[in-house]
């Protein structure tokens, strides 16, 4: 029976700033210079990556929004709750899982530009899923929020905000 500390050993995973682990796993060697993208990116980007993804019940992965839409893909675990609120305040929750007769998807979407949050729906399981952005993620393209800013934009959701984030 494999669990969390397994595959972060056998897939090598370090630790996120977000919270979880991760490791890319892939860079595309084609280039989208700065003058073909969009004005939100402030260089060259890879046309895509790919990173494995992976958060237990004493973690979760905290808001934070990114520049390109992110794929996420469903591997192994339980289910996973992906919250989204869009910048008119609506509130999504994408459940990924590998059991579609329960509601849960093996793929989902977060388009760019939305905050975004994660944990594992079931206290005693894990979520390794797999994130694959285009185009590709930069550390420049990452913004964490801040509790009480992003409470203060969208103070509907202040409980399910307060309880991911770290500051």
């Amino acid at each position: 029976m494999t669990n969390a500390a397994y595959w972060i050993s056998r897939l090598n995973l370090a630790p996120h700033p977000e919270g979880g682990w991760f490791r890319q796993t892939y860079a595309a060697t084609l280039t989208i210079p700065r003058n073909a993208l969009p004005p939100q990116f402030t260089a060259a980007r890879p046309a895509s990556t790919a990173i494995y993804f992976l958060l237990d019940a004493q973690i979760f992965s905290a808001f934070h929004r990114l520049r390109s839409d992110e794929l996420w893909h469903f591997y192994s675990g339980g289910p996973l709750i992906v919250y989204v609120i869009d910048s008119e305040g609506r509130l999504d929750e994408m459940l990924l899982g590998g059991d579609p007769d329960a509601g849960e998807s093996f793929q989902g979407v977060v388009k760019a530009g939305c905050w975004l949050a994660a944990r594992v729906k079931n206290p005693r399981s894990y979520a390794l899923v797999g994130c694959t952005m285009a185009p590709g993620f930069d550390f420049a393209d990452f913004e964490l929020a801040t509790r009480s800013d992003l409470a203060a934009q969208y103070p509907q959701h202040r409980a399910l905000i307060e309880s991911l984030t770290r500051a």
